[in-house]
């Protein structure tokens, strides 16, 4: 599994403690613990498949003896009918852990599928994807995880992974009388070594003294295209350009066109449909023992 175990863990753990700290008092009460099945997770919409090591993980936790078997790996494309994996043992621990399972793969795989869809969009452009810090809280790492595996990239994980300088943050140094030089150099004195310097911008004029300024990396915020191209004929070559704010499947190919380096968009994670995955018992399986 590409993700820290013990992170993912706790993740689990706090999912499972939502869901059956009380116990499944509809399984107690009607399903023998003795009775043994088969069951599969079944895809019934096409996609990008993400999370099924920690589906996997997540039976094991609930039931060490169920044996489960991951059939699909994690960013494979999947259509309706595929099977993404078997579960064998008892029938009582299989519908404990169903529900909280299929949340996880349900929305890291609506994550990647919409991910890949975004990509599709600007196919024949060199520029990145990546997401933002627009994610369920507790779940950002799982979250970005699935970026991952529908073709994205990542931006930062938390706010110490790296200086940017947004609307809000100019607002209060500007009210401190702070230039935008005077805001970039302070930030590049102060950063962490090896940390990038980015700075959010409005206008071509605020994207010209920003580079004049000495950052690393320029974010476009909510630009239209025609504005994106401009700033990048003014600057391409001098600095990274980011462009973000409104970004939609409709509108992100004439953004990619203007010759942006990266693309952010917070939908990918915030809004994304999760794709719809079931899991199914099969009756004919089903034995006491």
């Amino acid at each position: 599994m590409l993700l820290p175990e013990k992170e993912v863990d706790n993740i689990i753990d706090l999912a499972l403690a939502e869901d059956i700290s009380y116990g499944d008092v509809t399984s107690e009460a009607l399903i023998p613990t003795e009775l043994q099945g088969k069951a599969s997770i079944l895809v019934k919409a096409e996609g990008i498949l993400a999370g099924g090591e920690v589906a996997k993980r997540l039976f094991l936790k609930v039931d060490p003896s169920l044996r489960v078997e991951v059939l699909i790996r994690d960013g494979a494309r999947v259509q309706p009918g595929d099977i993404v994996a078997t579960i064998f043992g008892s029938v009582f621990s299989v519908l404990k852990a169903e529900r909280v399972a299929l949340n996880f793969l349900q929305r890291l795989s609506g994550i990647a599928s919409q991910t890949a869809q975004y990509i599709a969009k600007t196919h024949g452009f060199i520029v990145s994807i990546t997401d933002t810090r627009k994610t369920t809280p507790g779940l950002r790492l799982l979250e970005k995880y699935a970026v991952r595996m529908g073709g994205g990239q990542n931006h930062r994980f938390h706010l110490g992974d790296g200086i940017l300088i947004k609307d809000n943050h100019l607002v209060v140094l500007r009210a401190l009388s702070m230039s935008l030089k005077d805001i970039i150099t302070r930030a590049k004195q102060s950063a962490p070594q090896g940390l990038k310097v980015e700075v959010e911008v409005n206008t071509a004029q605020e994207a010209l003294d920003a580079v004049e300024a000495g950052a690393d990396i320029i974010m476009l915020d909510n630009m239209s295209p025609d504005e994106m191209r401009r700033v990048v004929g003014l600057v391409s070559g001098q600095v990274k350009i980011e462009a973000s704010g409104g970004i939609t499947l409709e509108n992100i190919r004439p953004v990619a066109m203007a010759g942006v380096d990266t693309i952010s968009i917070g939908a990918l994670t915030h809004s994304p449909k999760a794709l719809d995955i079931s899991l199914e018992l099969e009756p004919q399986t089903l034995k006491v023992v």
